[in-house]
């Protein structure tokens, strides 16, 4: 049985960066930089491998500098082309979109992620869509939305990628309860966002990708507050569950926090070691601190 092409996907970028500050004070959350790039450079290049064709990016107040960073620069464009340096320019002219691929639309009140993506249900309209939480840069051999969309391809419905975590760590967390099977795909029977300690149904937390179906949007549009007084995108995906089905798919691949200090610095490091043209120099100047 085949399933709806999943064409378009939320990005949710008008949280405050908190956790990142003084960075974040006048720089978006998104634009921090791992190794030479945005941590968003990596978010759209892994969903543009997945196929994705239409990226809705939900964002706020002080964030224009991200819909800057996807248009021209002529200025510097044009330097670069006079100065011969055609890789470099290359490498801006790939990251910009094609006609219409980007939509930006406003989350005016700072109400939680289930608020953020329903902010986006006119442009997604009646189709299943892919959620990709910024701060999350997954490295992964096969991109890990494309895990997650060949996941639904598989069994359509909706799709969650998950990891292990310490069952110490699950209260920080969005936590699935799921029938186990043989493999890393098993059908999902429950799900609570940040349980207390010692209550959790897992030690599977959701890990910052999904594939959704648009009925989820008339859930968001009734959710009452939840957890940390918001309207939680995990209530409303709960109360769908009980008539569509949820599939959890323990990804292959290492999720990096990149709205930690301490991930983004973990990122910064692990992405610059694999880098063919930078990991020989940065494992030197790593070495000394570890010998």
């Amino acid at each position: 049985m085949s399933h709806p092409k999943v064409r378009k996907a939320i990005i949710p970028v008008a949280g405050f960066g908190t956790r990142v500050l003084p960075g974040t004070k006048v720089i978006p959350k998104e634009l921090l930089n791992i190794v030479d790039r945005p941590i968003l450079s990596y978010i759209v290049a892994e969903a543009r491998a997945a196929g994705i064709e239409h990226f809705v990016f939900v964002t706020g107040r002080q964030k224009g500098a991200i819909e800057d960073y996807f248009d021209h620069q002529f200025e510097l464009e044009a330097q670069l082309a006079a100065k011969g340096k055609d890789a470099l320019l290359q490498q801006l002219l790939d990251e910009l979109p094609k006609s219409g691929e980007m939509s930006f639309v406003r989350q005016m009140q700072p109400l939680g992620l289930g608020h953020a993506v329903n902010c986006a249900r006119d442009i997604i309209g009646n189709e299943p869509f892919a959620v990709l939480l910024p701060d999350m840069v997954m490295d992964a051999n096969t991109p890990a939305l494309t895990q997650a969309i060949e996941a639904y391809d598989k069994v359509g419905g909706n799709i969650i990628l998950v990891e292990a975590v310490p069952e110490s760590e699950t209260h920080k967390y969005g936590v699935v309860a799921v029938q186990k099977g043989a493999d890393k795909l098993n059908r999902m029977t429950g799900m609570v966002e940040k349980p207390a300690k010692g209550t959790a149904p897992s030690n599977l937390i959701v890990s910052g990708r999904y594939v959704l179906q648009p009925e989820v949007f008339g859930l968001l549009s009734a959710q009452a507050p939840g957890a940390g007084g918001e309207i939680q995108l995990t209530d409303s995906m709960a109360e769908l569950m009980k008539t569509q089905s949820f599939h959890a798919l323990e990804y292959d691949g290492v999720t990096y926090d990149c709205g930690d200090k301490i991930g983004l610095l973990q990122a910064n490091v692990a992405l610059a070691l694999k880098r063919p043209d930078l990991g020989e120099a940065a494992r030197a100047i790593l070495t000394p601190y570890f010998a």
